[in-house]
């Protein structure tokens, strides 16, 4: 079974991306991109699901983190982020993410085809 990290500080955030994906992915949750890249340094991922507005160190920096790590560099990485006016998907796109949900995720589908086109579909169990 593919696997998917998520990076994210809210706790209803990461109550509905683990609904939505846990049937079909393994999920594992950091709260902080500084507990993620610790956590990073023994697995590594299929897709990583990283919000922008995290405290201490923000998702941007993470990725950059991510890009600069010859392990990582490669993996897909989904930009979740509150951050939706006009020009961010593009900034962010811009600044190394392969894709961009905004939240709140209103519309699962949205985050779900964001994962698929990331990751070929998972096969039921």
């Amino acid at each position: 079974m593919k696997s998917i990290v998520l990076i994210e500080d809210n706790r209803d955030n990461r109550l509905l991306v683990r609904a939505l994906v846990s049937e079909f992915y393994v999920l594992k949750e950091y709260e902080t991109g500084f507990e993620a890249l610790e956590g990073l340094k023994s697995m590594i991922p299929d897709l990583i699901l990283l919000d922008i507005s995290l405290p201490g160190m923000d998702g941007v920096e993470v990725l950059s983190r991510l890009r600069s790590d010859e392990r990582l560099r490669s993996i897909p990485v989904i930009a979740l982020t509150a951050h939706a006016m006009s020009g961010d998907r593009e900034r962010y796109l811009r600044a190394g993410f392969d894709d961009y949900v905004a939240k709140p995720i209103i519309d699962e589908e949205v985050l779900l085809q964001a994962i698929a086109r990331a990751l070929p579909p998972p096969l039921k169990q």
